[in-house]
């Protein structure tokens, strides 16, 4: 049974109320006869996160085909929808989010339609009845038939609305016939409102005669006659200066505020318009670094909520659930203090400001007396890197039975310093979102005030301590690494560039694999990306005059450089990407190369030509596709065929793989599957003699394994880092702190698997420096800052065979794990040369 009250140091709870903070007089709680006393431990302790813009429960986890109730389309303008009568209990997420602290989340409908419909606040946490109502955090008054009462506070509803080019391409318009969509249903509301407000006035004035025995109501409009009156919390899905003006025009002319503008990639470069809106600037809700999945979004700016709240615009920073596992909401918010935006705001932004702007501050968002009882007691600062919850109280109930709580080092227990992105920041409004990213070139470089020095070399990425030493750089070579003493007279030889790195580090430059860089720019626009590789397995016939379903396509042919995230993630310490090509079950051949190259033909562009051959198995499609069996019988007549033909070139690349000429990478999560690929490859290697290089990416379930992964030599390259059950082949998941001791990571390096980092999502690529910082975080003194570096360095080498050695980067005030730290050069001697930022 779960205690009803609980007190803490200077925090007494009961009832689901804060009864006091501060000074807690001890005959408050002697009152109380079953009292829970925690012992802070003098850690952080905050509101409940409030995630501002959530799918969970709608698009629950894991994904089902009768699991995702977010969107209609049967109509473009549907404001009697509620996203209540989607919202399923049975979603893997809830927990999952809790334990990141997360306590209430505002359930939009999806973004289809100009008009999605209603939303409705939840808390997470089981209730005894078990049903979503019962999850609500404030039923508004017109629920289940109650009506509203002027005389007390309002219970807000909330609305979702969404422009641009979801509702465009949902209904095969335009963004004119959006903004008519709209109109039109405004129009019908403001009749319904023009026919209730002159009934009324007849009424009070005792004008009885004609007028009919009910007020005139309308069920379909009557939600969006209630945003005419007010009543509701208006939230708009809105990316671009040109539709954040058609919104910003419709509340001027229909006379309603508005929220939130969601997501709104462009709104740091028109704060000015966002002042306009009828009645007051609205909050602005922001992802941190998701961006560029499609045109609307190409813009967006790490910077922009440190430039919007330069601008006075209230921040939020959601999750969109699933789209961003709302798990750690948290450190969505940390990395948009990392890029400027003040502590105190960030924090607020998953706290207090969302609380605020969807009509719930009077009991949400603070710690204070009178408050719900939501509260999240953190092993760390919140906003510094890896931070977990000890324990999360919903309604004064603790919501993690038996925690595990890693040891953090007493600096995670301040406020986290972050670098100066000011120049940074005022480029991306000065060029209009799309500032110059090409790196300065330079051949030689002293670097000053070096504090420590990674090499990697022999596997080891122990930092040499140079204690503000100096470290001279010739053609892309560090020709001396030492005290100034030592290396002056070589800095004085040439006329070198200087660099103060402020006690800073160099370290080895990072490895992507995971994301399509090199070969998707915008994932939603064709025209600039390589492209699909065709499906055999799923009936999508390659070309016979390039060789038919025998065809093995190179990624290294469709390679694009100079790419808005290629460079981005350059800048932030990862030169080196692998990347094979979009497809199926065979989709082909990888390619490694160097970030921040002009096109393949320099020198050291292309690290390899080909990496790796990469196949899938696993459900990649929940509606259709081949079964598992098919698929790895495919796998077994391709590594060990029947019939020898030479020009048979699916054959001969997978005979390559089965004499251990180049590595498999096969994407796969289910347990089971790894299990059946196992024998394969014993199958394999007692035909050949030879050893099959068989890597697992993805390996969300490889843990169930992890002994027999690595008896057998396989490596796992892990994506994504932070394990999320997105489907049921996922569902097995490692969770980690709180949830588990054991990490993904811990878990299989205990069994020698050579565990290599991967990243989902290209525009969160720049992130890999902190993925490996949070992995040693993580594992509690299991896993050393040499062996987590490794997993994006010499790992991934080894899994795919290359050399990137000899690419460093140079980071100014502190060390590649430091958020106070900044990228400022990357040192390539493949190169012979230096980028400078």
């Amino acid at each position: 049974m779960q205690p009803s009250v609980c007190y803490l140091y200077q925090v007494f709870i009961a009832g689901g109320v804060i009864k006091a903070v501060g000074h807690v007089p001890r005959e408050m709680v002697d009152d109380y006869k079953h009292v829970n006393e925690v012992n802070a431990q003098n850690l952080s302790i905050t509101p409940g996160i409030f995630d501002m813009h959530s799918h969970i429960g709608v698009n629950a986890a894991p994904h089902l085909q009768g699991a995702s109730d977010s969107n209609s389309y049967n109509g473009i303008a549907q404001p009697w929808l509620r996203s209540l009568d989607g919202i399923n209990t049975h979603d893997d997420s809830y927990k999952l989010s809790v334990a990141g602290g997360v306590t209430t989340s505002l359930i939009l409908p999806g973004s289809a339609g100009a008009i999605g419909g209603q939303a409705f606040a939840i808390k997470l946490r089981d209730t005894a009845e078990g049903s979503t109502s019962s999850k609500l955090l404030e039923p508004p008054y017109t629920l289940d038939g109650r009506h509203v009462d002027p005389s007390v506070r309002p219970r807000w509803r909330h609305m979702k609305y969404a422009c641009g080019e979801n509702p465009r391409k949902a209904y095969r318009g335009t963004r004119m016939d959006t903004a008519w969509a709209f109109r039109h249903a405004y129009d019908e509301a403001c009749k319904i409102k023009e026919e209730q407000d002159a009934y009324c006035e007849k009424a009070q004035a005792g004008k009885w005669e004609g007028l009919a025995s009910k007020i005139p109501e309308n069920l379909q409009w009557e939600a969006l006659v209630d945003v005419l009156r007010g009543r509701v919390k208006v939230n708009v899905h809105c990316y671009e200066g040109i539709d954040l003006d058609d919104i910003v025009r419709l509340s001027n002319e229909f006379q309603f505020p508005i929220a939130a503008y969601h997501h709104a990639h462009d709104a740091y470069l028109v704060p000015e318009l966002l002042k306009k809106t009828w009645g007051g600037p609205p909050a602005v809700a922001v992802f941190s670094l998701f961006s560029r999945y499609k045109r609307e979004a190409y813009r967006g700016s790490q910077y922009a909520p440190s430039i919007l709240a330069e601008n006075a615009l209230r921040i939020i920073v959601k999750s969109d659930h699933p789209a961003i596992n709302s798990r750690y909401l948290l450190y969505q918010a940390a990395q948009a203090h990392y890029y400027g935006l003040p502590a105190e705001l960030a924090l607020a932004s998953v706290t207090t400001t969302p609380a605020e702007v969807a009509g719930f501050g009077h009991r949400l968002g603070y710690v204070r007396k009178g408050y719900d009882a939501d509260l999240v007691l953190w092993d760390s600062h919140p906003l510094a890197l890896c931070a977990t919850p000890a324990q999360v109280w919903i309604d004064g109930i603790a919501q993690l039975a038996a925690p595990y709580v890693s040891q953090k080092p007493q600096m995670f227990q301040d406020v986290p310093n972050t670098p100066n992105f000011e120049k940074e920041a005022a480029e991306a409004v000065k060029y209009d979102g799309l500032p110059p990213l090409k790196p300065k070139e330079v051949r030689d470089m002293v670097f000053m005030n070096v504090q420590t020095l990674r090499t990697g070399k022999g596997g080891s990425h122990v930092a040499a301590s140079l204690s503000g030493g100096m470290v001279v750089v010739k053609n892309g070579e560090i020709e001396c690494a030492g005290s100034s003493q030592d290396c002056l007279a070589m800095a004085r030889a040439g006329d070198m560039d200087v660099i103060d790195l402020h006690d800073g580090s160099i370290a080895p430059g990072l490895i992507s694999f995971g994301t399509p860089l090199g070969l998707v720019e915008i994932y939603a626009e064709y025209s600039i990306n390589d492209g699909p590789v065709a499906d055999p397995l799923n009936g999508n016939r390659i070309p016979s005059i390039v060789g038919g379903d025998n065809a093995i396509i190179q990624a290294h042919d469709g390679l694009q450089f100079g790419g808005r995230d290629t460079l981005l993630t350059f800048r932030a310490g990862v030169t080196t990407a692998v990347t094979p090509p979009a497809g199926g079950h065979i989709s082909g051949l990888s390619t490694a190369f160097y970030l921040g190259a002009e096109h393949k033909l320099q020198a050291g562009a292309v690290i390899k030509d080909i990496a790796a051959l990469h196949v899938a198995v696993g459900h990649l499609d929940v509606e259709a596709g081949p079964s598992i069996s098919t698929q790895i019988a495919t796998l077994r007549r391709l590594l060990l065929p029947e019939r020898k033909s030479e020009s048979d070139e699916s054959e001969n690349w997978f005979k390559e793989a089965a004499q251990g000429n180049i590595p498999l990478i096969v994407n796969v999560d289910k347990v089971d599957h790894m299990a059946t690929l196992l024998v394969l490859k014993k199958q394999v290697e007692k035909k050949t003699g030879k050893t099959l290089r068989l890597s697992f990416a993805g390996g969300l379930e490889a843990h169930l394994l992890a002994k027999e992964i690595g008896e057998a030599g396989v490596g796992v390259i892990l994506n994504p880092v932070r394990s999320f059950p997105t489907t049921f082949d996922q569902l097995r998941i490692i969770p980690g702190p709180p949830l588990s001791e054991d990490t993904p990571n811990s878990a299989l390096l205990r069994h020698n698997v050579t565990v290599g980092l991967g990243v989902e999502e290209k525009s969160q690529a720049s992130g890999a420096r902190f993925d490996v910082g949070w992995v040693a975080l993580d594992g509690n003194g299991k896993i050393s800052q040499e062996q987590a570096i490794a997993l994006a360095t010499t790992n991934l080498e080894k899994i795919f065979d290359i050399d990137t050695q000899g690419d460093f980067v140079a980071y100014r005030g502190g060390d590649v794990f430091d958020t106070q730290s900044k990228a400022v050069a990357v040192i390539s001697a493949r190169r012979g040369q230096v980028a400078l930022f």
